[in-house]
């Protein structure tokens, strides 16, 4: 089961939590949505905790580029992963995403990265 949640960290951050499985089916459309929708609401600072992940297949990185997508497109506008491990980590590194997404050890470190 996929659950997406946020929280704000300052003005314009979000920290967005996402836990279970990030993967083919409708559930995964909804990080795109609420990026998007955060966007519109002015958030400019987009950080992602990784750390309840237990699994991502294609879909779900391709749901991340897909923000990652929509935030390049608002000036200023930036994008972190936190907390990323095991199985959804190394998704990340065969992919050579991690040159692409910055990642941080804690939520901690990527609020303190804007």
């Amino acid at each position: 089961m996929f659950q997406i949640e946020y929280e704000r960290a300052q003005q314009d951050m979000v920290v967005i939590h996402v836990r279970g499985r990030l993967m083919l089916g409708a559930d995964s459309h909804q990080v795109e949505q609420l990026v998007a929708r955060l966007l519109a609401e002015g958030v400019r600072d987009f950080v992602f905790n990784l750390e309840h992940l237990t699994h991502i297949d294609s879909t779900g990185i391709g749901r991340f580029i897909a923000s990652y997508n929509l935030i390049l497109q608002v000036e200023g506008a930036s994008l972190r992963m936190a907390a990323a491990a095991g199985a959804v980590r190394a998704a990340f590194r065969v992919t050579k995403l991690d040159t692409v997404f910055p990642f941080f050890p804690d939520i901690a470190a990527a609020c303190a990265a804007a």
